[in-house]
């Protein structure tokens, strides 16, 4: 089989990224985006969903941390479409539940070309703070990623409101990375372009 292995550059006036993924891999990565608590969650969704990756994000950090989230979400998800490039042979849909101490995430995907995100928390969710990091920004995270992707996100969270926002990301990253994991897997009974349209953009 191929490797699926991409390089991503993306320079702006806000951030300078820059993305190695190799979707067949065992899980080792080098992360640094300048947010700790993002660098966390990626170290933790590339070794439970396999993937080697590398990121290298400087941004205007000074300023806010938003650019800088965002423009790694929107990289990353370029990386692994052009790694899957016409996403021939692959499973297309995954699952996955996760539960850390009183928090479930559920994460459904369907790689479909069609970048969609959908989430259902509880309100007091949406308050959540750790540092300079929040909640809000993880979903413009999870959005940005999913929509340069393709892929069709829903998340949903069944959590306490004593869970603090490290508790409730880590399931719901642990989740996102098996059901990718499971997606990105070739199938091998799937020849051709797992599409009835015979194609996948």
């Amino acid at each position: 089989m191929k490797k699926r292995i991409s390089r991503i550059v993306r320079k702006t006036k806000e951030t300078d990224i820059f993305v190695k993924l190799n979707i067949d891999g065992s899980g080792k990565n080098k992360i640094s985006t300048g947010i700790g608590l993002l660098d966390h969650m990626l170290e933790l969704f590339s070794f439970f969903g396999f993937f080697d990756l590398e990121i290298k994000a400087k941004g205007d950090l000074k300023i806010d941390l938003h650019h800088t989230n965002e423009d790694v979400g929107i990289v990353l998800g370029e990386a692994f479409k052009k790694a899957l490039e016409d996403k021939r042979g692959i499973k297309r849909f995954g699952f996955a539940a996760v539960p850390m101490e009183d928090v479930l995430a559920t994460v459904v995907l369907d790689i479909s070309g069609r970048g969609h995100f959908r989430l259902k928390v509880e309100k007091g969710v949406l308050e959540k703070k750790e540092e300079l990091y929040t909640f809000l920004d993880a979903q413009h995270f999870f959005e940005s990623f999913s929509k340069h992707l393709g892929m069709n996100l829903i998340i949903i969270l069944d959590s306490s409101e004593n869970a603090s926002l490290h508790t409730i990301l880590e399931p719901i990253f642990k989740a996102l990375a098996i059901a990718l994991d499971n997606a990105t897997s070739i199938d091998k009974r799937q020849k051709n372009i797992p599409s009835t349209k015979g194609i996948i953009d």
